[in-house]
């Protein structure tokens, strides 16, 4: 079973209907009391870093959330749910974020291209992972950012992208927990099967 947190910031229907069509079981909640139990968690994400911190706070979801973590439960984060792993953003100074990985999130700058970083684009591996199996460089997948994480320690980035200039993580993890910046549940097949990855990890 999957718990998908719902913060009132995410694409939750998209996110939902994908692990249905895959034949995986899941649950929506808002209630910090629902994640005691689980073993899968999903942080899906759409808007800006400092309102999302004050929902997960005012609906008592952050100590859930790292109690479960701690207790051996994977989580993945998606889109905004990524850039929430990390400790503070460039979008909302003196906002601390979840913390669960070292590093911070800043904004694409460029004269050159547009920013927002909207529409598809190629990806390279950068590490092996649970959630990568089957995954190759060069599958295209589906982004909407203007902010991306900078994690401290190389080794969190698994898979890299390139825009405006920068090879940003696309996507990050550890043993237990792992984020991307772009939506797998719009990414058709790749997505699909990174989110299959997921089910089964």
């Amino acid at each position: 079973m999957i718990t998908v947190i719902d913060y009132g910031m995410g694409n939750l229907r998209s996110v939902s209907k994908a692990i249905e069509h895959l034949g995986g079981r899941y649950s929506v909640t808002s209630k910090g009391s629902d994640l005691k139990n689980a073993s899968k968690l999903i942080l899906p994400g759409v808007g800006s870093f400092g309102d999302a911190m004050a929902e997960l706070g005012q609906r008592g979801l952050i100590k859930p959330l790292k109690d479960t973590l701690a207790k051996g439960a994977k989580l993945l984060g998606i889109c905004l749910g990524l850039q929430l792993f990390f400790e503070k953003s460039d979008e909302a100074p003196g906002v601390e974020g979840l913390g669960l990985l070292p590093g911070k999130v800043v904004r694409f700058r460029s004269s050159k291209v547009k920013i927002p970083h909207m529409g598809w684009n190629d990806i390279r591996l950068v590490r092996k992972h649970p959630l990568l199996e089957g995954i190759r460089s060069g599958d295209y997948f589906y982004f909407v950012h203007s902010f991306y994480g900078q994690p401290k320690v190389r080794k969190l980035t698994l898979a890299s992208c390139r825009y405006a200039g920068k090879e940003f993580a696309a996507v990050v993890g550890t043993d237990r927990i792992a984020a991307v910046q772009f939506h797998p549940e719009k990414s058709q097949d790749a997505g699909l099967r990174l989110l299959r990855n997921f089910i089964r990890w």
